[in-house]
């Protein structure tokens, strides 16, 4: 599995989102934007980092990035998971993990002390040219945005 590291070009995409549309990655050129994979909506360590972005958006977006959510989950189950949660930022769909593979967000992990294949809870912010400009990978739910806003230095 390879993973993404500042500097490579991010791997462009095109997915269908949880408002019934589509979002092109490089239709955002030109602003940062904050990718984050993970698991399954609805679940609680995916809603607490859902949530974190949702609280984080207005001051995220005033410093000039967008968020993109992306899990493998069929699209009526991200509109659920966005209106449950008034989630007001994109989340796309990639139900063959093709886009969670380029980016390096899914393969081995650790689960209750087994190894198995599955997302890898990944967050890769892109920069203004389509570059990475910081690639986190197997974050935790709890907490992530706050660290990823010091790394940043948004905080």
């Amino acid at each position: 599995m390879t993973r993404l590291s500042v500097g490579d070009v991010a791997p462009d995409f095109t997915l269908p989102t949880a408002d019934g549309g589509t979002l092109t990655l490089s239709d955002l050129r030109g602003r940062h934007v904050v990718v984050y994979f993970y698991p399954a909506a609805m679940t609680p360590g995916c809603t607490k980092e859902a949530c974190d972005f949702r609280d984080s958006l207005a001051s995220l977006q005033a410093a000039g990035y967008a968020v993109v959510g992306v899990s493998p989950d069929p699209v009526d189950k991200l509109a659920r998971f966005a209106e449950q949660d008034a989630l007001t930022f994109p989340l796309v769909s990639d139900p063959d993990r093709s886009v969670l593979e380029a980016w390096g967000a899914y393969g081995e992990k650790k689960l209750y002390g087994k190894t198995v294949a599955g997302v890898i809870r990944s967050t890769v912010v892109v920069d203004p040219e389509g570059r990475v400009e910081l690639a986190q990978y197997n974050v935790k739910a709890t907490g992530h945005v706050a660290k990823l806003r010091r790394d940043l230095g948004l905080d």
